[in-house]
């Protein structure tokens, strides 16, 4: 069993920066794709950013943050990482770190590809 706990939210000016981090326990870390998602007010969880399993490896972004925000990861760590820069008021949600267990098959776009998921984190930012 993987247990994920996100830091690192807070509320934020617009055009202002933050950096969520996802710390990971239990598994193997280093075997995992992991994900960002954010579930905006009334809305469902969406995907936001995803990183292979291997540290510099590939990245995957949602359009309406790519050349903005920037998922990293450190296996000695546990921990990946997402740099929110020009954050938009839209950009305002809980925002989800999850990890693929490589358990259930699907697009690493979709919520459902992911096996664990943390409680969440607040990213509110203020226009």
């Amino acid at each position: 069993q993987v247990h994920l706990v996100e830091s690192g939210g807070g509320l934020v000016q617009a055009g202002g920066s933050l950096r969520l981090s996802c710390a990971a326990s239990g598994g193997t870390f280093g075997s995992y794709y992991m994900g960002w998602f954010l579930r905006a007010p009334g809305k469902e969880r969406e995907f936001v950013a995803a990183i292979s399993w291997w540290s510099g490896g590939a990245t995957y972004y949602a359009d309406s943050v790519k050349g903005r925000f920037t998922i990293s990861r450190d296996n000695a760590k546990n921990t990946v990482y997402l740099q929110m820069n020009s954050l938009k008021p839209e950009d305002t949600g809980v925002y989800y770190c999850a990890a693929d267990g490589g358990r259930t098959s699907g697009s690493r776009y979709q919520v459902g590809k992911y096996d664990y998921w943390g409680q969440g984190t607040q990213v509110t930012v203020s226009s």
